[in-house]
């Protein structure tokens, strides 16, 4: 599959595999074949975000390699790096109005976080989803996580 693909409607594995960073520090993030089918359901997932939105979504992180998402200090447990996690901003609003907007539209999905107020987060998993809403915010250098959303 080339790097120019359609995965949906809306999403591309370009879009999949971009990252600023890897890009700056020659970091190879092409998805693995494997992945394919995980950021298929992640895809369709934003798809559906997508709509009740009714507003372009811009991607600024889905798939990370290991190498990328140690280099940006993530998870070693990150979604990113199975292409179930995407982090986006879109012009429908600010990303509470976003994370809002996702929880009432009733849309399943394993972990919704709204981040550090710049940006959203979602994820699935491999199992059932928990539809668990988090904020995410820096006390003291640390990330810290509480449930819901302000």
């Amino acid at each position: 599959m080339s790097s120019s693909s359609t995965l949906t409607q809306h999403f591309t594995l370009a879009e999949v595999q971009f990252s600023q960073y890897a890009t700056r520090h020659g970091i190879d993030n092409r998805l693995p074949p494997a992945l394919l089918p995980n950021v298929r359901r992640q895809a369709e997932l934003m798809e559906k975000i997508r709509y009740e939105l009714n507003a372009p979504i811009f991607i600024t992180s889905w798939y990370r390699c290991h190498t990328l998402n140690r280099a940006i200090g993530g998870s070693d447990l990150s979604f990113h790096q199975q292409g179930l996690a995407c982090d986006f901003v879109s012009p429908f609003g600010s990303p509470l109005q976003i994370c809002r907007a996702i929880v009432k539209a009733g849309i399943e999905f394993d972990q919704l976080i709204l981040e550090f107020g710049k940006w959203v987060h979602v994820g699935l998993s491999a199992g059932p989803g928990r539809n668990e809403v988090l904020t995410a915010q820096s006390l003291d250098g640390k990330t810290v996580y509480t449930k819901g959303l302000p």
